[in-house]
């Protein structure tokens, strides 16, 4: 009898797809926006107020130029 080894074999559809998402979210991250954002949101709602705003418009504030509500 001989041995052979066996190798499970993975979705090549779930791989390409593992790695497109690993890029965007790397990309987001990247993101000068996304930074701003993540800098923030660690601030404290009293930073925040002395800067006119609301924990709840954090996104809105940083993305402002880029739409309107």
């Amino acid at each position: 009898m001989t041995n052979t080894a066996y190798a499970p074999r993975t979705n090549v559809f779930a791989q390409i797809g593992n790695r497109i998402m690993n890029g965007l979210v790397a990309m987001a991250e990247a993101n000068g926006r996304v930074k701003q954002i993540e800098r923030l949101q660690s601030m404290s709602d009293a930073e925040l107020a002395s800067r006119g705003i609301k924990r709840n418009e954090i996104v809105h504030h940083v993305f402002r130029d880029m739409y309107h509500v």
